[in-house]
């Protein structure tokens, strides 16, 4: 719901002010894709001026770049706590890939970031997204070398990037546009095509897997 705000002066309030943008944000983005979400339509969502947002964020791609981060932080969390449990390669594979698929908004933003998030941002802002990437991935490469020791802590991170990056392209191509759906309702044989999004990205994560150590 719309909520007015008077202007935030103590650094608890100007956080407050921050988790509700980056929450009107998230709300939007997760009801029509992070592509049709404005920074005019985040504005009006806290009641504030567009003017107002860059007291806060410089530009609508830092906040999205932020929430890129925190589901960055999120899918960590996740897969960590799968992989305790993993046994074997196909456990692994399925921990990074049905996570992913738990997380439709953190794959839509995989999706934009390099094209568009990554654009139209302060150095700040990049270095504080690159910082978060490069630290979860390093630390899911050790946990997979953990869980799967056919693979070293090198391949491992090699494989948390293939998943995000795959992830980031299969998403859009497996959740199509109302157009592709009409076209897809029409067209059985062009229907095919379109690639389904878990057992596409395990099968290649499982190439990856079988791979890496031959390339060693």
């Amino acid at each position: 719901m719309k909520q007015a705000f008077v202007r935030a002066r103590r650094p608890e309030h100007k956080r407050q002010r921050r988790e509700a943008i980056l929450a009107a944000a998230r709300d939007l983005a997760a009801e029509s894709g992070v592509r049709n979400v404005s920074l005019g339509g985040v504005a009006a969502a806290v009641g504030l001026a567009k003017s107002n947002i860059a007291r806060y964020f410089g530009t609508r791609e830092e906040i999205f770049l932020e929430l890129a981060a925190e589901g960055w932080t999120e899918w960590r969390a996740a897969v960590a706590e799968r992989l305790r449990e993993a046994h074997g390669a196909e456990a692994m594979v399925a921990a990074l890939a049905e996570t992913l698929a738990e997380r439709p908004l953190f794959c839509d933003l995989l999706s934009h970031t390099s094209t568009t998030l990554e654009h139209n941002v302060s150095v700040p802002a990049a270095r504080a997204f690159k910082r978060t990437v490069l630290g979860v991935v390093a630390e899911l490469g050790r946990e997979i070398a953990r869980a799967h020791g056919d693979l070293t802590v090198r391949e491992g991170y090699e494989l948390t990037g293939a998943a995000a990056a795959l992830a980031g392209t299969l998403y859009p191509a497996a959740n199509p546009p109302p157009t592709l759906v009409e076209l897809y309702a029409q067209d059985p044989e062009i229907a095919a095509t379109c690639l389904p999004f878990v057992p596409t990205l395990t099968r290649a994560l499982r190439a990856l897997v079988a791979g890496l150590p031959t390339l060693r």
